[in-house]
């Protein structure tokens, strides 16, 4: 458990890359921490948002019919 009561999660990325994409976040002033959870939570927002878009247009084609 971490200090903002989310769980930990186990992520699998070789050690260069880790150490590279560590010198990254730091020149961009984030953790990686950080940046993966915002990375996660654009990707999923995104596809909410497909989502929504195709059920109203599911939606549409049905009341066509």
């Amino acid at each position: 458990m971490t200090t903002k009561g989310t769980p930990g999660r186990v992520v699998r990325i070789d050690d260069e890359t880790w150490a590279a994409y560590g010198e990254l976040c730091a020149e961009e002033g984030t953790s990686r921490a950080d940046d993966l959870r915002r990375h996660a939570h654009a990707r999923v927002q995104a596809w909410r948002k497909k989502q929504a878009i195709q059920r109203r247009l599911n939606k549409m084609n049905a009341s066509d019919d």
